[in-house]
């Protein structure tokens, strides 16, 4: 079954019991486009075309999200994880370059943390799991009655004068409203009552009122296995620029593109720069190439160093990301 939106098809494919919706378009290597919470695959629209011309471009609605179903469900990140893995085998596609947005990127990291077989490189965009820090408002999401408080929240009266609320002042300049007008399409979404069930099951999950509960720092060295880019916007008002840094100093390898002027959702921001970013790390990192007894000394390394940085040293000691090479520690 498929249908169009927005002039871009949307097909549908039925996996464990639920409809599941996605868009494919273009040929090449395969990317893999992961959204945040409360989105769904047209946050990727600005860049999904351009991207086409070089990659297969696979953007799915997460369950519960979009046009996917919402069941009362797993909605872990391993979950998420797991689908991700089931719809690219019901596509017969082996091995992408998996790009995350938000809860995407956590999604993104868990995939290749399970799957880094199937996983030839990382994009994370303003991702969740590098820090602690998160926008108070996805906090008030956890609290008790937050379920009671966004049912009143979005009341049918209540509807359109937020939305339009939203809008303006996204347009409006001031201090941290940059991403307001992403914030009013999350809203919309939130006046479904399965989709707010949903909404509040993932984020449960991930945060807490004292921020984000999951966390990739402590398996940080993992990623020096696998190419890594991380793309942030330096006005980003709900999981701020500096964990971008701070990941780039665990792990010299990876790649960090701040982009001026842009906020939370920096590939719509500045679509042209994110697909011109993305091209230049896909030509730049050769895709990895997993090799168990290697992925094992990776982990035994990391498993017998105190402390960040440490982990780091020993698992450079058994990458070449210049060679797309996993290395040669393992023999």
């Amino acid at each position: 079954m498929t249908q169009t939106v927005d002039g871009l098809e949307t097909r549908f494919v039925t996996l464990h019991g639920h409809r599941r919706a996605y868009r494919m378009l273009g040929s090449g290597p395969a990317v893999l486009l992961l959204h945040g919470l409360g989105c769904d695959s047209t946050t990727w629209l600005g860049v999904a075309r351009q991207l086409a011309e070089r990659f297969t471009v696979v953007a799915p609605d997460f369950l519960g999200h979009g046009e996917s179903d919402k069941p009362r469900a797993d909605y872990s990140l391993g979950a998420y994880a797991n689908a991700m893995r089931d719809l690219l085998t019901y596509l017969e596609i082996e091995r992408v370059t998996v790009v995350g947005h938000s809860l995407g990127g956590g999604v993104a990291m868990q995939f290749a943390y399970q799957y880094p077989e199937r996983t030839e490189r990382i994009c994370l965009v303003a991702p969740g799991g590098l820090g602690g820090d998160v926008s108070p408002l996805v906090r008030l999401l956890t609290v008790p009655g937050a379920g009671l408080g966004l049912a009143a929240a979005t009341a049918p009266p209540l509807r359109l004068p937020v939305r339009t609320a939203l809008r303006a002042l996204a347009r409006s300049g001031l201090p941290h409203t940059r991403d307001l007008g992403e914030a009013a399409d999350v809203y919309a979404l939130l006046c479904d009552r399965e989709a707010r069930s949903a909404v509040l099951a993932v984020t449960s999950h991930a945060v807490d009122w004292r921020g984000q509960r999951i966390t990739m720092k402590d398996r940080a060295y993992l990623a020096e296995v696998i190419p890594l880019c991380l793309v942030w916007g330096v006005a980003d008002s709900v999981i701020p620029a500096r964990h971008a840094l701070a990941a780039q100093r665990r792990s010299p390898h990876t790649v960090v593109e701040l982009f001026p002027d842009c906020g939370h959702f920096p590939h719509k921001d500045a679509p042209d720069l994110f697909v011109e970013v993305f091209t230049r790390f896909v030509d730049s990192a050769p895709p990895a190439t997993f090799r168990p007894r290697r992925w094992r000394s990776v982990l035994r390394n990391g498993a017998r160093v105190d402390g960040a940085q440490d982990s780091i040293e020993a698992a450079a000691a058994v990458v070449d990301l210049t060679s797309g090479d996993l290395g040669a520690a393992a023999g």
